[in-house]
């Protein structure tokens, strides 16, 4: 760990009442949350627009956690991924679903649409070079998507690649209840 985490008995009101706030939308006190506990006002902004991306919108919530776990796994994030791929779980994503998602293995999988396969190509280009979308992508995503779906895809893709690099550059650790898991992606230590 490289910041402290602000635990409940170090925090004044508002970091309280960040932390109830967190620990109602999340069911738990992440560690993540416990790094805002120095900025809770950050903390309440990051925690408003994490729930807004992880409901039904645009896109259904699990093909957000397609986008979310392939941009944070091309990060290295260990802990996204980690968190990420439980949260699939959760939502009924098969394993083998999520193994698929390592690597370029989604390009041949049989567990992705076409339309997905764009949107994780998307992720993939945004990660790359977001200035450089290739025509021949835009003309699959337009040929899948709507505008308003590219646009909800191309938040949440280009929200959870600082979000991992932040969790990252501070050193957050995964909570407890994650000891020994083994993340199923790739990632570079």
């Amino acid at each position: 760990m490289v910041v402290s985490y602000m635990e409940r008995d170090q925090a004044n009101a508002e970091t309280l009442r960040f932390y109830d706030k967190a620990e109602e939308r999340f069911q738990a006190l992440l560690n993540i949350f416990k790094v805002f506990g120095h900025q809770p006002e950050y903390g309440n902004a990051f925690t408003d627009m994490i729930m807004a991306i992880l409901e039904d919108d645009k896109i259904d919530w699990l093909t957000k956690e397609l986008l979310i776990l392939k941009a944070t796994q091309r990060n290295d994030c260990h802990y996204c991924v980690i968190q990420h791929e439980r949260l699939c779980d959760m939502l009924g994503m098969p394993a083998e679903e999520v193994a698929d998602l390592d690597g370029d293995k989604y390009r041949t999988s049989p567990h992705f649409t076409e339309g997905e396969k764009a949107l994780l190509d998307f992720c993939v280009q945004i990660g790359e070079d977001a200035n450089r979308v290739p025509k021949a992508l835009w003309d699959r995503l337009h040929e899948h998507w709507t505008e308003a779906q590219i646009v909800d895809a191309a938040f949440v893709i280009t929200i959870y690649i600082p979000v991992s690099k932040f969790g990252d550059a501070l050193g957050v650790e995964l909570e407890p209840m994650f000891d020994g898991v083994k993340p199923v992606l790739t990632i570079n230590d």
